[in-house]
């Protein structure tokens, strides 16, 4: 049996008493670290009493570490790789070390624990039979909304990840495509955590702009694209022969008091079949 000899290790979110006893024996078994911030991983390992050596390995650098860090395994080193928070790879890097070490056939453990959208899609109170994590949305506003658009088609609890700068903005472009209210949860297992309904698009505002925030949205209900609507796909398909855009359609179907999800399923079912 092949020796494990890369371990993917997730950290606390916040409490450093979230770590489990499993990472603590494995940050001591490893001979080198692998961390998103290295700082943090500091913090995190002199807290524990652990003396490794810490390498960065961030998005802007894993891509041209993977062969370095592939060497050094099959030469005998043993890594364990940590983000800032959480578990790699879940909107954190690692996913392109993993391709590499199923492709070199080398044996790695995923130690199961902490990760942000699990506790606040619970404390969210939406259906958690079936959900859609997303993470994090595009930055430029544009793209955002493209991704956005896309998910409204999705009928199952969504799941955001967001960074406070964004987070209000962000808010603001989910009531044009959601039903409210969404669950917006911060600083998860830390003092000030925070779970907050959104229900009006003016209590945006209200947001303590602070920490990581996780946003839920319930997207399981039914909507108006299971029912028939014969008014509304003639106009529809009427204004699409006249030259007007999806987009442009949509706008005007909101106009006529359909909510814009709704309209925008609509024009999308009609348009294309």
């Amino acid at each position: 049996m092949k020796e494990t000899l890369f371990y993917v290790v997730p950290t606390p979110i916040g409490n450093l008493g979230d770590i489990t006893l499993r990472s603590i024996e494995v940050l001591n078994l490893v001979d080198e670290i692998l961390a998103e911030d290295t700082r943090k991983a500091l913090n995190l390992l002199t807290h524990y009493g652990i003396k490794k050596k810490i390498v960065s390995l961030h998005k802007e650098n894993e891509k041209k570490n993977v062969s370095n860090i592939i060497s050094k395994l099959q030469n005998g080193l043993k890594l364990a790789l940590i983000s800032e928070a959480g578990t790699p790879c879940i909107s954190d890097p690692g996913h392109f070390i993993i391709k590499e070490l199923i492709k070199n056939n080398l044996k790695f453990e995923v130690l199961p624990g902490a990760t942000a959208f699990v506790p606040a899609l619970i404390m969210s109170g939406f259906p958690s039979d079936h959900f859609f994590f997303y993470g994090f949305l595009k930055h430029k506003k544009s793209e955002k909304i493209k991704e956005i658009e896309r998910l409204t088609t999705i009928k199952s609890t969504l799941i955001f990840y967001e960074a406070p700068h964004r987070v209000k903005d962000t808010l603001k472009i989910l009531f044009d495509y959601f039903t409210p209210p969404f669950a917006v949860i911060r600083e998860i297992s830390k003092i000030y955590e925070e779970t907050v309904f959104i229900d009006n698009i003016n209590e945006v505002e209200d947001i303590t702009v602070k920490g990581e925030f996780v946003i839920i949205v319930d997207n399981s209900k039914e909507t108006c694209s299971k029912v028939e609507y014969p008014d509304y796909k003639k106009i529809i398909k009427e204004l699409y022969k006249e030259g007007f855009d999806k987009k442009d359609i949509v706008k005007i179907l909101k106009t006529l008091g359909l909510k814009r999800n709704d309209a925008y399923s609509l024009v999308e079912s009609i348009l294309n079949r």
